[in-house]
């Protein structure tokens, strides 16, 4: 049975800590679906580890409804969380038809956006219609050239402002809220202060919860390697050896072997090569 959003708050509610991890393929959901991670999120970020781009802007609606069908399928019981990809819920009506078909032909359980305040009556408009939402503050990427890559909330004016952002998308409806490049301190302060679950990313352990992108867990992107990301796991080097070591052997015909192959009566073939007309001269 899937995960629900109300099972999601009673392990919250119990003082469990929540898990999530990005997805964007079938194979990867298949794995999850086979741990006790209990939320996946279909991130944007697939622009950068999936489609090689230098930001989540490019990123489609298309594209993000496309993999969040093959993460359905592949993942029976995890929540499905799937980004609003940038400008594709600038008004609470764009929200409702790009949200809509995350959920309708996409499969998502819920789906995810940026902004705080400003984006309360899109959140509302999003919930009214029965459409879960989980809220983002902090490092918004879809807002990088405004803010810049860098950690939100170190002054007081910012720091406030993001105290008043979370208290603002909690009262429109959302039922959770990812905080971002936070300094930890500040986040605990604002888990403390929502009834809603919060799930940090270099945001310190005091949140709910945390979530971290595929790639970055299992050592598959190597390009960058933030602060705030741990690797689990250096999939990307043993990946390489693998593929050299294939090379390497079909290269020096040791693969495939007869286990790998199919055999065929020597009769049969001959009889085959002889009704063709196919002659080879004796070697």
């Amino acid at each position: 049975m899937r995960v629900s959003i109300r099972d999601i708050a009673a392990q919250c509610a119990a003082g469990e800590r929540l898990t999530m991890v990005t997805a964007y393929d079938y194979t990867s959901a298949r794995l999850i679906d086979e741990t006790s991670i209990p939320m996946i999120l279909v991130g944007d970020s697939l622009g950068m580890v999936m489609q090689g781009r230098d930001s989540t802007l490019p990123v489609t609606l298309d594209d993000i409804v496309y993999h969040t069908k093959m993460v359905v399928r592949g993942a029976q019981r995890p929540l499905v969380v799937a980004d609003l990809p940038f400008l594709t819920y600038t008004t609470p009506q764009d929200a409702l038809r790009s949200a809509g078909r995350l959920m309708a032909e996409g499969g998502a359980q819920s789906v995810k956006l940026e902004g705080g305040a400003a984006q309360a009556a899109t959140i509302r408009t999003l919930v009214d219609a029965g459409i879960p939402v989980m809220a983002h503050l902090g490092f918004t990427p879809q807002s990088v050239h405004q803010i810049g890559l860098k950690v939100q909330g170190k002054d007081v004016a910012r720091a406030r402002q993001l105290i008043e952002e979370a208290r603002a998308v909690q009262e429109a409806g959302a039922w959770a809220v990812v905080l971002e490049l936070i300094p930890a301190p500040l986040a605990a302060q604002i888990t403390r202060l929502l009834s809603i679950p919060t799930i940090g990313i270099g945001a310190g352990v005091e949140c709910s919860g945390e979530v971290q992108v595929w790639h970055d867990i299992l050592g598959l992107y190597e390009e960058v390697q933030a602060r705030h990301t741990k690797r689990y796991a250096t999939l990307g080097r043993d990946v390489v050896a693998a593929l050299q070591a294939y090379d390497a052997e079909v290269r020096d015909r040791t693969f495939p072997t007869t286990a790998n192959s199919a055999r065929l009566d020597p009769q049969v073939l001959g009889e085959a090569l002889a009704a063709a007309g196919v002659n080879f001269p004796e070697p």
